[in-house]
């Protein structure tokens, strides 16, 4: 079995477990023996509690392999039961940065598209809003430093749509940094430049409105200046 990378914990109770995903790692769904976010996860808690048996974790929200970022699990049923309800009613506030190859045009605003899949080529694409199967996709950007080879744009996600942050910059014409897939001439050693920066949620048993913030990896925060 592969080892488990170590954690990034940035917050930790009995219902909650939130970490700063490192570029470069599934969530889950991996083959058996292969480092995922879960697997990481529950050697943690295992250790550190001394539980033993099996340790529940609850993936209420994902990010992709190559995405980095704030990451929640839920430690208990009720917990990610409550949790996903805060996704799938859009209460959870969401706010990403990406590091794109030419600044937006306007520098800020909001975009709307309809995204299908193309099984074919394995990608999400831009769809005609009637398309059978296309999903409505919005989200808010606005730029926060630009300098000559990379661009840093703030976005907040009003659906939760697969690669949408991804296919929508392209279509607009800034495609995300090392993001080959999307249209990107530039190549990462790891990842691409997107990075899920903060989330906002309700503490699932306490209520507490709860600001999580994951730092700008080093890989990332030095192609750009943060103003």
């Amino acid at each position: 079995m592969a080892h488990p990378p170590p954690l990034a914990v940035l917050f930790e109770d009995n219902h909650l477990l939130v970490i700063n995903k490192p570029a470069g790692l599934p969530t889950q769904g991996v083959v058996d023996g292969a480092a995922s976010v879960v697997t990481a996860a529950k050697a943690y808690l295992k250790a550190r509690y001394k539980k033993p048996g099996n340790v529940y974790l609850g993936v209420v929200s994902r990010l992709d392999a190559s995405v980095s970022g704030v990451l929640v699990l839920a430690r208990t049923s009720k917990a990610a039961a409550r949790l996903n309800d805060q996704f799938r009613e859009r209460t959870a506030k969401k706010v990403y940065w990406a590091i794109v190859e030419e600044p937006p045009d306007p520098p800020a605003g909001e975009l709307t598209d309809w995204l299908k899949k193309n099984e074919k080529l394995q990608k999400m694409t831009i769809a005609g809003r009637h398309t059978i199967g296309a999903q409505r996709a919005t989200l808010k950007y606005r730029t926060l430093s630009k300098q000559p080879q990379a661009c840093l744009v703030e976005v907040e996600l009003e659906t939760g749509r697969k690669h949408q942050i991804r296919v929508q910059l392209a279509h607009l014409g800034c495609p995300i940094l090392g993001d080959r897939k999307y249209g990107s001439k530039r190549r990462l050693a790891t990842g691409i430049a997107l990075h899920a920066h903060s989330l906002e949620i309700a503490h699932p048993v306490t209520k507490e409105q709860l600001r999580l913030v994951a730092p700008l990896p080093a890989r990332l925060a030095s192609l750009v200046k943060i103003e």
